[in-house]
């Protein structure tokens, strides 16, 4: 973990209540995609956690939904705005699992760790599948991004106005090698019932800290109690409790 400053170059919005963030500064410390950074708004004592969409040395890209007065403030943010922010948080994925072809499915604004992810494994020379999950037309987004990395995509929308109608389990392949899942816990839960090999998980939970000292993460599993921001935020579907 690094405590930077990062520096706004852009900030817009690409779907319904979903924006992207350019931000530039020092990013060494991210690692692994389903990190996370933690901002510092000015005006809110807690820190927001955005999952690392895509980044390099110098800079990383977020995603975030506008759905509270601190990501509605983050709208305001305009290029030269600097950040108090703390990266390199979390344990992300680990891609050696995978096997040739592996399925990438993200819910929402749960897409942003899965196209970090998609990155690596097309440069590890996987071929990853990816079905991306939206309830309407007006709230996809990415979909274009996945494709120019080569990877073939999937699109359902709940209410058939975009893609295909229905959710993420109804379009899974015949064939995958393991699975890797961001989005709500329903539809989470959704994608471990359905899948036929072992996969990963991105949580999402309300952080205190960020880094594992306040323990206002925690979810139990089936290995005990764990934080989120610090041992997670991404599980192996063997240890997830699913209620």
């Amino acid at each position: 973990m690094e405590q930077v400053t990062l520096n706004v170059m852009d900030n817009r919005p690409i779907a319904r209540s979903v924006w992207q963030m350019t931000l530039m500064g020092p990013c060494s410390a991210v690692k692994e995609p389903g990190q996370f950074v933690d901002i510092k708004l000015e005006g809110f004592i807690l820190r927001r956690p955005f999952a690392v969409c895509d980044w390099n040395t110098m800079g990383m890209t977020i995603i975030y939904k506008v759905v509270g007065k601190g990501t509605d403030k983050m709208t305001e943010l305009l290029p030269g705005c600097q950040l108090d922010c703390l990266i390199g948080l979390g344990n992300g994925f680990d891609t050696a699992p995978s096997g040739e072809a592996p399925l990438l499915i993200g819910g929402g604004v749960g897409t942003p760790p899965i196209y970090a992810l998609a990155k690596k494994l097309v440069s590890e020379g996987k071929k990853p599948q990816v079905i991306l999950g939206f309830k309407n037309i007006q709230d996809v987004f990415y979909e274009n991004e996945f494709r120019e990395l080569g990877c073939e995509v999937t699109v359902t929308t709940s209410d058939g106005s975009y893609g295909i109608k229905g959710h993420v389990n109804d379009v899974f392949p015949e064939y995958y090698t393991y699975y890797y899942t961001c989005g709500s816990m329903s539809l989470m839960k959704t994608v471990h019932e359905t899948a036929k090999t072992e996969g990963q998980l991105s949580l999402e939970e309300r952080m205190g800290c960020g880094f594992g000292a306040c323990m206002g993460c925690s979810v139990k599993t089936h290995s005990g109690y764990k934080r989120v921001c610090k041992d997670g935020p991404v599980l192996t579907s063997s240890e997830v409790i699913f209620d």
